[in-house]
């Protein structure tokens, strides 16, 4: 589409740049911000540049903070013995929604994909099996319901079997192809609680 103003038009593209959003919402934002007060453009521009500048990973679980370790893994309340192991923050962000699960996490940063070229290298299973101990009571994989999830859930079940005493697997509350962020709280903490043995 022709725009008038290449203002107009750079923000829309932008905006549509966005997972989820297609070009008619992107017009939306754009005559929307153009309509609003200067304030409220320059505090969604201030959000933007802290986020970019103020959030990072945590040090120990790579979920996202601002401080070195996240809020989850800093809280003595979690039981630091259940570690469930998730592909993204966006996953950990869907189970934390629940309200029914009180361990901590370890964010992958993604999954085993050979045919993209990613292995255990571009993901943080270094760490993770770092992390497992004496203290560890149980490994919970849930990576989502692909085959690339359930490749990396096979792999991580392989290497942690042995190094604690229970490896456990959500249930398929989840449908297959399915992404965790895209399901209710009351699906993925049903996945949580009927989770299986690896």
């Amino acid at each position: 589409m022709n725009y008038s103003s290449k203002s107009l038009e750079d923000l829309v593209q932008a905006f549509a740049k966005l997972p989820g959003i297609g070009v008619k919402s992107a017009q939306r934002m754009a005559l929307h911000l153009l309509e609003a007060n200067r304030e409220e453009s320059e505090y969604l521009a201030r959000a933007i540049l802290a986020l970019k500048d103020n959030v990072h990973a945590c040090r120990i679980c790579f979920n996202l903070t601002e401080e070195e370790t996240c809020s989850i893994c800093s809280n003595h309340r979690r039981d630091h013995g259940i570690i469930c192991v998730v592909e993204e923050p966006k996953d950990l962000m869907a189970i934390e929604k629940t309200g029914g699960y009180s361990g901590v996490y370890h964010v992958l940063g993604g999954t085993l994909s050979p045919l993209d070229g990613v292995g255990e290298g571009d993901l943080h299973i270094k760490e993770l099996l770092e992390r497992i101990d004496a203290e560890t009571k149980e490994v919970i994989l849930a990576t989502n319901a692909t085959v690339e999830g359930e490749m990396t859930a096979a792999h991580l079940a392989a290497m942690v079997k042995g190094k604690t005493a229970h490896v456990s697997r959500i249930a398929r509350g989840i449908p297959f192809g399915g992404a965790l962020e895209f399901n209710d709280a009351v699906t993925v903490a049903k996945a949580l609680e009927g989770r299986v043995d690896i």
